[in-house]
């Protein structure tokens, strides 16, 4: 099989059209979309994006806790990633007393810079295609087993001989279902600090109206800084240590924004499966996301209730409602996109055409012939369980909070003995007790139980064949969950560690919250999860056979690997949409937006006295496009989530503006891409320095900033 980077050569030899405005390109072999890129405006190489020999743009984007992406802006590791991304350190750090959730926090020196423990930001050193050398001595015709453990063993060499004598991380990841692998090395800095946040009218401004929609007004957007020891290298939490000096940082874009400018998003997208079958994308429309909506629905109908209620369940509760609420919102757009475009058409017109071609060849033919029909038979088969696994995520670890608790308990069932004899036991109730504190300091039990009581009704009536051995009904059990359980009640909790022993431990599936969730776990872990990943397992090599095919087949189309958490490059314009019949998006809004949007009275659009001062007084300092204070604007770049945070940079290389969202119409591009209505949503970074500089006072960090002006 021809692999990525000689198609992607290929086709640019051939002059095939790729289109700028789909596909998420490992930046490794970016200089195969060098002249397009340059085509649509840009003045850097494909060294100055990526380049393992010398610093280049890649050195200045992190992947920030795992899950976001983010930017270096200065020579002292001045960090910028999205309000949301940042979102758990800042309710971490919030109180009644401190309450920076709605008033905001600006660290005025170093020293007043906010720790964070287990956050984490890191660079990649360099990303390498390694299929030879992890496909080398395994044979097609060798029993699974052979394979998977040759390939084990080339990974885990591969590793070794990156990271020996450094003080690197790295790993092997597959790439188009195990078609291609690539090794990411990679930098991970452990200390990382907040310094600074706007106020949640800010950073949340149109809450769960605005969001996924457009027009857009949030500066979704907070500040951390990356700290280093010794010899700029990563290192744990210490009071000596000092910011981290990058490689490269990015110059800030003052330049005039006009529709059609060249944009390009460098980050870390979480996932797509462009290559799922009609038959895999009915079940997701029509099964798998409306019962986790309506799960997700109940969940925010008892927490957005309980928030309006109390300051200090709103504190308790932000960060989780965020979570919950924004796959909510993204679901609902995602089916509703792919049924506006008619994807399962198009999905089978796809797959016509693609039986067509294996046909016209005896070898193709072979191979691929039968894969589309395979593929959708199993999934008419097997997505049953994937139903079931989808309700237990919902459930048991997304829904009531005292399943949290119930599994560190589990550990500790099964693993007392070993504890005990090792020494091991008081410690580990130590970190029980220091968990507690931490779930218990934003949990409240009334809430868990209006959750629960909601919750247990859909996954009980939904499952095919519910653990469910008692006769007592949702509402008896719920009472005993929530006044005898030890996992809804912080004195309960503390008291039964305090005096666990092993006849303890026996005791304990008398608790009716501990009863609940073993009972279901066992069901889950014995019936559902094993089914599930065998479908999965099945699907996934079904699916590895079919994307060799389009790349066998189909060379002249442009092929790009589904997103995976590794750092990738888009590119397109700034540029509206028109997104449906009658309706135009033009490409940006403005401040007056947002104050027009507080004028409707929504709660989502509160905003603090402060920013109608400044509306009012046209305060705008330098950040200013002709006489407008731009918020946001749209780009037709291919993202996803884990692009939250990713720097949009211009031409030139300067920091635009910070990805944060895409329109409601472009949810679907996870399984389809519209390139005439799929846009990401970007928040310009000089309404970002203007919050931090005339609104917030904080213009000494602005002041780290390498700020580049022009027309």
């Amino acid at each position: 099989m021809k692999k990525i980077t000689s198609l992607l050569v290929l086709a640019l030899i051939l002059g095939f059209n790729l289109r700028a405005e789909e596909g998420m390109l490992i930046p490794s072999v970016i200089s195969a979309f060098e002249s397009d890129m340059k085509a649509k405006g840009m003045k850097l190489s494909a060294k100055d994006i990526y380049d393992v020999n010398n610093s280049s743009l890649k050195d200045a984007v992190m992947h920030f806790g795992g899950g976001c992406t983010a930017e270096l802006v200065s020579s002292k590791g001045l960090l910028l990633t999205n309000h949301h991304c940042g979102y758990s350190q800042i309710q971490s750090h919030s109180s009644l007393e401190k309450d920076y959730l709605k008033y905001g926090f600006w660290a005025k020196n170093l020293k007043e810079e906010l720790t964070n423990p287990g956050l984490t930001a890191s660079r990649m050193v360099r990303i390498e295609d390694v299929t030879k050398t992890v496909m080398f001595g395994v044979n097609a015709n060798d029993p699974t087993a052979t394979k998977e453990a040759a390939i084990k063993k080339n990974i885990q060499q591969l590793i070794k001989d990156a990271t020996n004598g450094t003080h690197y991380e790295a790993e092997v990841k597959p790439f188009n279902y195990g078609n291609d692998f690539y090794l990411i090395v990679k930098e991970v800095f452990k200390d990382v600090r907040l310094v600074g946040t706007p106020p949640n009218s800010i950073g949340k401004f149109g809450g769960d109206t605005d969001n996924w929609v457009w027009p857009r007004h949030t500066g979704d957007f907070s500040v951390f800084r990356i700290y280093a020891g010794p010899g700029n290298k990563p290192a744990d939490f210490n009071a000596e240590n000092q910011p981290y000096q990058p490689l490269h940082f990015l110059p800030i874009s003052f330049k005039n924004r006009k529709q059609g400018d060249f944009t390009m998003v460098y980050g870390f997208p979480g996932e797509t499966e462009q290559h799922v079958v009609s038959g895999y994308l009915k079940f997701i429309m029509e099964k798998e996301r409306p019962v986790r909506i309506n799960m997700r629905e109940k969940s925010l109908s008892v927490i957005d209730a309980a928030m309006r209620s109390s300051d200090e369940i709103r504190i308790k509760y932000a960060a989780k409602q965020a979570s919950i609420a924004n796959a909510y919102k993204k679901w609902i757009g995602q089916v509703d996109g792919l049924k506006r475009l008619d994807a399962l058409a198009i999905k089978s017109q796809r797959e016509a055409e693609y039986t067509k071609r294996a046909t016209s060849n005896p070898d193709w033919a072979a191979r691929y012939g039968t894969i589309v029909e395979q593929m959708n038979n199993l999934a008419k088969e097997g997505t049953r369980w994937e139903y079931e696994y989808a309700l237990a995520v919902e459930y048991l670890f997304v829904g009531p909070e005292f399943y949290k608790l119930a599994r560190g308990i589990e550990d500790l069932q099964q693993n007392y003995e070993k504890y005990l004899s090792s020494n091991q036991l008081s410690s580990q109730i130590d970190k029980l007790k220091k968990g507690a504190d931490g779930f218990f300091k934003n949990y409240d039990a009334g809430v868990d139980k209006r959750i629960f009581d909601l919750l247990t009704a859909v996954y009980v009536k939904e499952k095919s064949n519910a653990a469910w051995n008692t006769s007592m009904n949702t509402q008896e059990l719920s009472e005993m969950i929530f006044t005898k359980s030890i996992l809804t009640s912080k004195d309960r909790y503390l008291t039964f560690l305090d005096g666990i022993k092993s006849s303890s431990l026996k005791k304990l599936l008398k608790d009716p919250g501990v009863r609940l969730y073993t009972d279901f776990m066992a069901e889950f872990r014995t019936n559902v999860l094993p089914n599930f990943q065998q479908f999965d397992s099945k699907m996934n090599d079904l699916l590895k056979i079919y994307v060799e095919g389009k790349y066998t087949m189909f060379p002249e189309d442009k092929h790009w690997s589904d997103a995976n958490s590794t750092l990738r490059v888009t590119y397109g314009q700034l540029e509206g949409s028109k997104p449906a019949d009658g309706m135009m998006y033009t490409e940006h809004t403005t401040l007056d937006g947002i104050i027009a949007k507080y004028n409707t009275g929504n709660p989502d659009f509160e905003l603090l006295p402060r920013m109608l001062e400044l509306h009012q007084a046209k305060n705008y300092g330098p950040y200013a496009q002709n006489d407008e204070l731009w918020v946001c604007f749209t780009g037709s770049n291919h993202t996803t989530g884990g692009n939250s945070g990713s720097p949009v940079i211009d031409a030139n290389g300067h920091l635009m503006g910070l990805n944060f969202d895409r329109t409601w119409e472009s949810t679907m591009s996870d399984y389809m891409f519209d390139p005439n209505r799929c846009r990401n949503v970007v928040v310009d970074i000089r309404y970002v320095l203007w919050v931090m500089d005339i609104y917030s006072g904080a213009k000494h960090l602005v002041d780290e900033m390498q700020l580049v002006k022009g027309e």
